[in-house]
């Protein structure tokens, strides 16, 4: 059955391929607009040869990750933290509220007027964009923990970190895991908007520059390069969720 699937997918990849390659000649369509596949594939090798590709490729994989790695950090540490203590959540839920509320894209002008074109409005406006999906997945987990189990450990003398580690932290993480999922895909999008704003490197800089050029062709090898990213981060984060969850039965599909 996976073999067919297999199959099925790779007929439907070269169909599209085929399509790409033939269609915009039949419609006359200019390379401006849609670059056939193989013009698009020749300027995949004139972007490695005459501009920097892996250089910017690896940028943009660097800020992706750094940004994944501190905002979903921070946002787990918070939600445990707010979870934790319902006094701390009704202080600060209300100013969490609005930064949530605010269009993270909207901040990356601001950072580059506090902080020039650096690399760290790109991180900054990443950081934001991972910080909340993990912050609200691991605060609406905590609230979701059995009280009666809590009650039994402190029954038993259970400190605070230990009530953490044995309860709080393992019923947490299929809502942790899920969420860092989500921000896997949009930490691409926080570091491409970053580096389209006010950028001077990276994947979303050569999109910009791509269209100042009027070369659709660097701007679909840019897309896909980021869509190669983002498949990556999401592909560890799910091995890495299957194997912490390994003991969590998986629903059988015919």
């Amino acid at each position: 059955m996976n073999r067919n699937y297999t199959g099925a997918t790779l007929m439907v990849a070269l169909l599209v391929v085929a399509g790409w390659e033939y269609i915009p000649g039949l419609f006359d369509i200019p390379a401006y607009i849609i670059p056939t596949f193989s013009e698009t594939l020749a300027e995949l090798l004139r972007m490695y040869q005459s501009e920097a590709l892996l250089q910017h490729t690896l940028s943009t994989l660097q800020m992706t990750l750094l940004g994944f790695i501190i905002g979903s950090t921070l946002g787990a540490v918070l939600g445990f933290a707010l979870g934790s203590s319902p006094l701390l959540e009704k202080v600060v839920s209300p100013y969490i509220l609005a930064l949530q509320i605010a269009p993270k894209v909207a901040f990356a002008p601001l950072f580059i007027m506090w902080f020039g074109y650096t690399a760290w409005p790109k991180l900054l406006v990443t950081i934001l964009i991972v910080f909340f999906p993990i912050l609200v997945n691991v605060l609406q987990s905590m609230k979701t923990i059995d009280r009666d189990m809590i009650n039994l450990a402190r029954a038993y003398n259970l400190n605070r970190l230990q009530i953490f580690l044995k309860i709080e932290l393992p019923s947490s993480l299929p809502n942790l895991l899920a969420g860092l999922r989500i921000c896997a895909t949009l930490a691409v999008i926080g570091v491409t908007v970053g580096e389209m704003v006010g950028g001077n490197t990276g994947l979303g800089f050569l999109i910009s520059y791509g269209e100042g050029q009027a070369n659709a062709a660097m701007v679909f090898n840019a897309i896909a390069l980021l869509t190669v990213i983002g498949i990556l981060l999401y592909s560890t984060v799910v091995w890495a969720e299957n194997r912490i969850l390994h003991y969590i039965p998986k629903a059988e599909h015919r």
